[in-house]
Protein backbone atom coordinates (compact mmCIF):
# COMPACT_ATOMS: atom_id res chain seq x y z
CA UNK A 1 0.00 0.00 0.00
CA UNK A 2 1.49 3.53 -0.79
CA UNK A 3 1.74 6.24 1.43
CA UNK A 4 0.22 9.46 0.60
CA UNK A 5 2.62 12.00 0.65
CA UNK A 6 2.13 15.16 3.02
CA UNK A 7 -0.28 17.93 1.73
CA UNK A 8 -0.50 21.49 2.18
CA UNK A 9 -3.56 20.94 3.17
CA UNK A 10 -2.55 18.98 6.34
CA UNK A 11 -1.41 22.22 7.66
CA UNK A 12 -4.33 24.75 7.95
CA UNK A 13 -2.73 26.29 11.14
CA UNK A 14 0.31 27.16 9.63
CA UNK A 15 -0.47 27.58 6.09
CA UNK A 16 -2.96 30.42 7.49
CA UNK A 17 -0.18 31.81 9.66
CA UNK A 18 2.13 32.27 6.41
CA UNK A 19 -1.00 33.43 4.10
CA UNK A 20 -1.12 36.21 7.10
CA UNK A 21 2.79 37.16 7.27
CA UNK A 22 2.30 37.34 3.75
CA UNK A 23 -0.73 40.16 3.65
CA UNK A 24 1.59 42.02 6.80
CA UNK A 25 4.71 41.96 4.62
CA UNK A 26 2.75 43.19 1.55
CA UNK A 27 0.97 45.99 3.64
CA UNK A 28 3.79 47.01 4.61
CA UNK A 29 5.92 47.35 1.30
CA UNK A 30 8.47 44.08 1.98
CA UNK A 31 7.29 41.72 -0.06
CA UNK A 32 5.50 43.46 -3.04
CA UNK A 33 4.17 41.93 -6.59
CA UNK A 34 5.35 37.79 -6.62
CA UNK A 35 9.00 38.74 -4.62
CA UNK A 36 9.33 36.82 -1.73
CA UNK A 37 9.20 33.50 -0.53
CA UNK A 38 8.24 32.16 3.15
CA UNK A 39 8.69 28.68 4.96
CA UNK A 40 7.47 27.07 7.51
CA UNK A 41 9.14 23.06 8.80
CA UNK A 42 6.27 20.30 9.28
CA UNK A 43 8.83 17.43 10.14
CA UNK A 44 12.28 16.90 10.99
CA UNK A 45 13.05 13.43 10.24
CA UNK A 46 12.39 13.39 7.24
CA UNK A 47 13.16 17.11 6.97
CA UNK A 48 10.16 18.42 5.25
CA UNK A 49 8.76 22.14 4.63
CA UNK A 50 5.59 23.96 3.76
CA UNK A 51 6.67 26.32 1.53
CA UNK A 52 5.26 29.46 -0.61
CA UNK A 53 5.07 28.26 -4.38
CA UNK A 54 7.02 29.89 -7.52
CA UNK A 55 5.19 33.18 -8.76
CA UNK A 56 2.24 34.19 -6.36
CA UNK A 57 1.26 37.80 -5.30
CA UNK A 58 2.26 37.18 -1.38
CA UNK A 59 -0.12 39.91 -0.44
CA UNK A 60 -3.15 37.69 -2.29
CA UNK A 61 -2.26 33.90 -1.07
CA UNK A 62 -4.62 31.13 -0.87
CA UNK A 63 -4.28 27.75 0.97
CA UNK A 64 -3.78 26.51 -3.08
CA UNK A 65 -0.48 28.54 -3.30
CA UNK A 66 1.59 25.89 -1.00
CA UNK A 67 4.15 22.85 -1.44
CA UNK A 68 5.65 20.41 0.34
CA UNK A 69 9.14 19.99 -0.25
CA UNK A 70 11.71 17.44 0.92
CA UNK A 71 15.01 18.46 2.08
CA UNK A 72 16.67 18.46 -1.28
CA UNK A 73 14.03 21.25 -2.05
CA UNK A 74 12.14 18.76 -4.11
CA UNK A 75 8.05 18.81 -4.49
CA UNK A 76 6.86 15.40 -3.31
CA UNK A 77 3.86 16.13 -5.28
CA UNK A 78 3.60 16.97 -8.88
CA UNK A 79 0.36 18.22 -8.49
CA UNK A 80 1.49 21.00 -5.66
CA UNK A 81 2.94 24.54 -7.20
CA UNK A 82 6.35 24.61 -8.08
CA UNK A 83 8.72 25.51 -5.26
CA UNK A 84 10.79 28.80 -5.31
CA UNK A 85 13.95 28.61 -7.03
CA UNK A 86 15.66 29.64 -4.10
CA UNK A 87 13.82 26.99 -1.79
CA UNK A 88 17.58 25.19 -1.48
CA UNK A 89 18.40 28.04 1.05
CA UNK A 90 15.47 27.75 3.37
CA UNK A 91 16.06 23.83 3.82
CA UNK A 92 19.92 25.03 4.49
CA UNK A 93 19.02 26.99 7.21
CA UNK A 94 16.39 24.56 8.34
CA UNK A 95 19.06 21.59 8.48
CA UNK A 96 21.62 23.35 9.96
CA UNK A 97 21.01 26.21 12.28
CA UNK A 98 17.14 24.15 13.07
CA UNK A 99 15.15 27.10 11.49
CA UNK A 100 11.51 26.22 11.97
CA UNK A 101 10.42 28.68 9.93
CA UNK A 102 12.19 30.88 7.09
CA UNK A 103 11.31 34.27 5.57
CA UNK A 104 12.97 35.91 3.02
CA UNK A 105 11.57 39.56 1.78
CA UNK A 106 12.31 42.57 -0.79
CA UNK A 107 11.69 45.69 0.74
CA UNK A 108 13.51 49.03 -0.63
CA UNK A 109 15.82 49.17 2.35
CA UNK A 110 17.21 45.69 1.87
CA UNK A 111 17.75 46.63 -1.55
CA UNK A 112 19.40 49.96 -1.25
CA UNK A 113 21.81 48.99 1.28
CA UNK A 114 22.91 45.62 0.92
CA UNK A 115 23.73 47.05 -2.99
CA UNK A 116 25.69 49.48 -0.99
CA UNK A 117 27.21 47.90 0.89
CA UNK A 118 28.23 44.12 -1.09
CA UNK A 119 31.66 45.08 -1.50
CA UNK A 120 32.13 45.03 2.66
CA UNK A 121 30.03 41.75 2.90
CA UNK A 122 28.43 42.72 6.29
CA UNK A 123 26.09 45.37 7.59
CA UNK A 124 26.84 46.49 11.44
CA UNK A 125 23.49 47.62 12.94
CA UNK A 126 24.60 48.27 16.66
CA UNK A 127 23.30 50.75 19.76
CA UNK A 128 19.53 50.49 19.42
CA UNK A 129 17.19 48.95 21.87
CA UNK A 130 15.40 47.20 18.73
CA UNK A 131 18.15 45.08 18.51
CA UNK A 132 16.61 43.17 21.83
CA UNK A 133 14.00 41.85 19.29
CA UNK A 134 16.50 39.49 18.03
CA UNK A 135 17.18 35.81 19.82
CA UNK A 136 19.89 35.75 21.82
CA UNK A 137 20.51 39.57 22.59
CA UNK A 138 19.63 41.17 25.95
CA UNK A 139 21.47 44.74 25.65
CA UNK A 140 21.32 47.56 23.16
CA UNK A 141 25.05 47.73 23.55
CA UNK A 142 25.59 44.33 21.42
CA UNK A 143 25.39 44.71 18.09
CA UNK A 144 24.17 42.31 14.51
CA UNK A 145 25.97 41.71 12.06
CA UNK A 146 24.16 40.79 8.73
CA UNK A 147 26.17 39.03 6.48
CA UNK A 148 25.53 40.27 2.56
CA UNK A 149 26.53 37.78 0.17
CA UNK A 150 26.27 38.19 -3.80
CA UNK A 151 22.99 37.93 -6.03
CA UNK A 152 23.47 34.68 -8.14
CA UNK A 153 21.07 32.72 -10.03
CA UNK A 154 23.20 29.66 -9.22
CA UNK A 155 21.10 28.73 -5.96
CA UNK A 156 22.98 25.50 -5.52
CA UNK A 157 26.42 26.97 -5.34
CA UNK A 158 25.41 29.85 -2.50
CA UNK A 159 23.49 27.23 -0.50
CA UNK A 160 26.81 25.46 -0.48
CA UNK A 161 28.66 28.20 0.80
CA UNK A 162 26.52 29.36 3.67
CA UNK A 163 26.35 25.54 4.35
CA UNK A 164 30.15 25.94 5.13
CA UNK A 165 29.82 29.45 6.49
CA UNK A 166 26.63 27.91 8.97
CA UNK A 167 28.94 25.17 9.85
CA UNK A 168 31.86 26.84 11.20
CA UNK A 169 29.35 29.49 13.52
CA UNK A 170 30.00 32.83 11.00
CA UNK A 171 28.07 35.00 13.81
CA UNK A 172 27.80 36.96 10.87
CA UNK A 173 25.09 34.68 9.90
CA UNK A 174 23.68 34.47 13.35
CA UNK A 175 20.14 35.93 12.39
CA UNK A 176 20.39 36.76 8.67
CA UNK A 177 21.62 38.19 5.43
CA UNK A 178 21.26 40.43 2.50
CA UNK A 179 21.57 39.32 -0.95
CA UNK A 180 23.31 41.82 -2.90
CA UNK A 181 20.55 44.42 -4.32
CA UNK A 182 17.71 41.52 -3.77
CA UNK A 183 16.14 41.19 -0.49
CA UNK A 184 16.50 39.85 3.52
CA UNK A 185 16.48 36.56 4.65
CA UNK A 186 15.71 36.23 8.73
CA UNK A 187 14.62 32.50 10.49
CA UNK A 188 13.48 31.65 13.92
CA UNK A 189 12.31 29.00 15.66
CA UNK A 190 8.68 29.29 14.92
CA UNK A 191 6.85 31.74 12.23
CA UNK A 192 6.34 33.97 15.16
CA UNK A 193 9.81 34.73 15.96
CA UNK A 194 11.07 34.64 12.55
CA UNK A 195 8.77 37.54 11.89
CA UNK A 196 9.58 39.45 14.48
CA UNK A 197 13.47 39.46 13.54
CA UNK A 198 11.98 40.60 10.05
CA UNK A 199 10.17 43.59 11.69
CA UNK A 200 13.32 44.47 13.79
CA UNK A 201 15.77 44.31 10.51
CA UNK A 202 13.24 46.52 8.50
CA UNK A 203 13.24 48.74 11.81
CA UNK A 204 17.11 49.00 12.09
CA UNK A 205 17.81 48.94 8.35
CA UNK A 206 15.59 51.92 7.73
CA UNK A 207 17.05 53.61 10.69
CA UNK A 208 20.42 52.74 8.99
CA UNK A 209 19.53 54.30 5.97
CA UNK A 210 18.20 57.76 7.30
CA UNK A 211 20.91 58.49 9.51
CA UNK A 212 23.34 57.66 6.99
CA UNK A 213 21.74 59.71 4.29
CA UNK A 214 21.85 56.25 1.99
CA UNK A 215 19.25 57.62 -0.05
CA UNK A 216 17.81 61.18 -0.40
Amino acid sequence: MSIASPHPNDYPELTSELMATGREFYNRGWSLATSSNYSAVVNREPLRLLLTGSGFDKGRLTAGQFVIVDEEGRRLDDSQPKPSAETRLHTVLARIVGAGSVLHTHSVWATVLSERHASAGVLELAGYEMIKAFAGITTHEDKVRIAIVPNTQDIDALARQLEVRLRAGDLDLRHGFLMSGHGLYTWGRDIAEARRHVEACEFLLEVYARKYSTIS
